[in-house]
């Protein structure tokens, strides 16, 4: 095995176990609400959060969650460039979405995915994130949103000219995040996804 292909399998584990902490769950528990996962969707992310009342627990979460993705695609860069970042960045929305401390089921990739973009190619991520903000305040679904955010932002990539690695990670987040948005997908289809902030 080469330097090059042990350092890569470093920054992995690394991004892995730094996306893996599930901080919606940890910051929910610290405040008294018990476990997040038995309130609201069972999801352990930031929009989940917010169903519990708590607006500064929510976005704590989100920030957290984000911080997370931007520290492994940012470690992932600093040892090994773009290609790096791409391994790196990507280890950790998969470290969100299998956590193996909760026996492998976690969010849904969010916001790590957004702070991974933003660590590892400020303009797609910023693009991304832009556009979220502006279909989340008018249609006022998260799933919607993240969607749309996603979808965006290997075309966003493209016609900025980014490098590979980028254009590759857009991508794969894309994808990550709407395999995991499958149920809320079949929902918008029945008309019964709800809104931010309401209970489900």
């Amino acid at each position: 095995m080469t330097e090059g292909a042990v350092l890569l399998g470093l920054i992995v584990a690394v991004g892995y176990l730094v996306g893996s902490i599930p901080f919606g769950l940890l910051l929910t528990r610290a405040a008294g609400l018990g476990d997040i996962r038995k309130i609201g969707s069972g999801n352990i992310g930031a929009t989940n959060v917010l169903r519990t009342g708590k607006r500064g627990l929510a976005a704590a979460t989100l920030l957290l969650d984000g911080a997370k993705g931007a520290a492994g695609a940012l470690i992932g860069f600093a040892a090994a460039g773009y290609l790096g970042a791409f391994w790196g960045g990507l280890a950790a929305v998969v470290g969100h979405l299998f956590p193996v401390w909760l026996g492998f089921r976690g969010g849904k990739g969010v916001a790590t995915g957004f702070g991974v973009l933003i660590a590892a190619s400020p303009a797609v991520g910023l693009g991304a994130g832009a556009l979220w903000l502006l279909i989340a305040k008018f249609g006022r679904r998260s799933s919607v949103a993240s969607l749309s955010a996603f979808l965006a932002a290997p075309i966003i990539a493209a016609s900025l000219h980014a490098p590979w690695e980028i254009l590759a990670l857009s991508i794969c987040i894309a994808g990550l995040v709407f395999i995991r948005h499958e149920a809320n997908i079949r929902r918008l289809f029945a008309g019964t996804e709800p809104r931010i902030g309401e209970k489900t």
